[in-house]
């Protein structure tokens, strides 16, 4: 290996520039992957607009990747050079309070692969090596750079406790919103109920599992009360961010519903909540973000079992010194599911 490696740089908002530069040096509990394909997240664009994670640039963005395992660090047991494996991009310091309840974004210490330091748009990346995941070989790494955004939304059932016959809300079908879809379907949610303004990608999540789409918002709350006896659902997901939605999304839910909070808003964004209404029907919030620890094992899982349709994910494909192409016309490929950068 040389020492220098191409690496994608977003050195201001809405402009890449390829570079050269030095390729990382495993450390003792490290581990250097060389990586194969990095998706573009939601949360990549917003970085690359400017509305998030502004005070780290300029940085390599990414954080949805696989790769295999080029170097190993002298203290890194259980794992192989050559192996296909995964990441958990969420790094903790391991032993605080947060960190051993599975919730490292709260970690004093925590730090994210591409959001608060260099991540995967490059042709390496050295990570610690306990939050590498290995691979089964014969999984594709164009359904392996998918593991991350899947473990997002099985911790997103999880901390809704999404049980069956449960009926269920998802307010956005896109990427996330159309793997929502999926996983209830797998868990025995009924009736799934999906909405978007895109009639396609409405009719994408119908393909996969929803049993009711919906386009046009005036007829949301009328087809919500109609498919469960006029109570509103168990469970509503907003899934895009919009202030407007998630109130909407309370309207939704029966009395003692839940909202899960997963769309990422603005910052300084309120959500007005009748306190004594809140009370009285034991209503309910969580917000829930990333996947980390055991999402990634078991989203990693469902995916190597076939559990997840990811048909729909695959094919939109550009190289490293295309990805300003592929920023740049991100919103207009609304079809595309999702666009992974080839690297090697």
């Amino acid at each position: 290996m040389t020492d220098t490696m191409r690496a994608a740089v977003l050195v201001e908002p809405g402009r890449f520039e390829v570079r050269s530069v030095r390729r990382p040096e495993p450390g003792p509990d490290e581990a250097l992957i060389r990586i194969a394909r990095t998706g573009i997240c939601g949360t990549d664009m917003h970085i690359f607009r400017g509305h998030y994670a502004a005070d780290s640039l300029p940085m390599v963005p990414g954080h949805e990747f696989t790769g295999h395992i080029a170097a190993l660090g002298r203290d890194v047991p259980g794992l192989k050079e050559g192996q296909p494996v995964v990441v958990d991009m969420n790094i903790g310091c391991g032993h605080c309070y947060w960190c051993r309840r599975n919730e490292i974004l709260n970690c004093p210490e925590m730090q994210q692969l591409g959001i608060t330091m260099d991540g995967a748009f490059a042709d390496f990346i050295a990570v610690p090596a306990r939050l590498a995941i290995a691979a089964p070989d014969a999984m594709s790494a164009e359904v392996l750079a998918l593991t991350e955004p899947l473990a997002c939304v099985v911790r997103a059932a999880r901390k809704a406790r999404v049980s069956f016959a449960q009926s269920v809300v998802v307010i956005g079908a896109g990427p996330i919103g159309n793997l929502h879809v999926q996983l209830l379907r797998t868990i025995g949610a009924a009736p799934i109920i999906v909405a978007d303004l895109n009639d396609d990608r409405v009719r994408m999540a119908l393909d996969v599992g929803a049993d009711i789409g919906v386009s046009d918002p005036a007829l949301l709350e009328e087809k919500v009360r109609a498919a469960t006896d006029g109570r509103g659902v168990d469970i509503v997901i907003e899934s895009v961010g919009s202030p407007a939605l998630y109130r909407q999304a309370q309207r939704l839910m029966r009395k003692g519903g839940h909202m899960a909070a997963f769309g990422l808003t603005g910052a300084g964004e309120t959500l007005p909540i009748d306190i004594l209404q809140t009370i009285l029907e034991e209503n309910s919030i969580k917000g829930s973000v990333a996947g980390m620890g055991e999402d990634m094992h078991d989203a990693l899982t469902l995916l190597a079992h076939d559990r997840i349709d990811t048909t729909a994910f695959t094919g939109a494909d550009y190289s490293l010194d295309d990805i300003q192409v592929a920023f740049d016309s991100f919103a207009e490929r609304p079809g595309d599911l999702k666009t992974q950068i080839v690297m090697h």
